[in-house]
């Protein structure tokens, strides 16, 4: 198990991912995830949940991605959100990270920027990864302001690149080298 500070990084499992079935119906909290791509992420039945656990999680290969459910730590555990890496380059020691806290009551307070530094960690010191990389759209600004508390660094804008609610945002990337990184 991958733990931080106040959370632990966990397998998986099909009622974890039945749980998103709530998050990716509201509103608000697909949008936040999703951003462009809400249109697939969103209004979503339980039996599409269930498939995509069976298609996606069960048959994950670890050397090129992988995902973990969110839990908070202590007495009264629960599960908040999920979060992961993909487009992992073994000769680059790179990949993308993603991550999405879906318990709305655990917005603002820490949870997904320890959740990051945890996963982070785990990529650097276990896996021997040099870089991380994502992207978000410009107006998840939470999202920004926790990535940047992690250590990632703008390293570009794609202007223009993501429609979200009948306007255009910018694409922005961010990227975080292993000597930068502070746990």
């Amino acid at each position: 198990m991958i733990t931080g500070t106040k959370i632990e990084l966990r397998p998986v499992s099909l009622e974890d991912f039945k749980r998103t079935y709530e998050w990716r119906n509201d509103e608000e909290t697909a949008k936040m995830e999703a951003g462009p791509g809400l249109f697939r992420h969103s209004h979503v039945s339980l039996e599409q949940i269930e498939d995509s656990y069976e298609k996606a999680i069960k048959k994950l290969d670890k050397r090129e991605e992988g995902e973990f459910s969110i839990y908070t730590q202590g007495e009264n555990s629960k599960h908040i959100g999920l979060i992961g890496y993909r487009e992992l380059n073994i000769v680059s020691r790179r990949c993308t990270v993603g991550i999405g806290i879906g318990d709305k009551e655990c917005w603002d307070k820490g949870y997904g920027s320890d959740a990051m530094k945890a996963l982070i960690h785990y990529l650097f010191q276990t896996m021997n990864l040099n870089r991380v990389q994502l992207d978000t759209w410009s107006g998840n600004v939470r999202a920004i302001r926790s990535y940047e508390k992690c250590g990632f660094i703008v390293e570009g804008r794609m202007r223009n690149d993501a429609y979200i609610d009948g306007k255009y945002y910018d694409t922005v990337v961010m990227g975080l080298l292993k000597e930068e990184f502070q746990y």
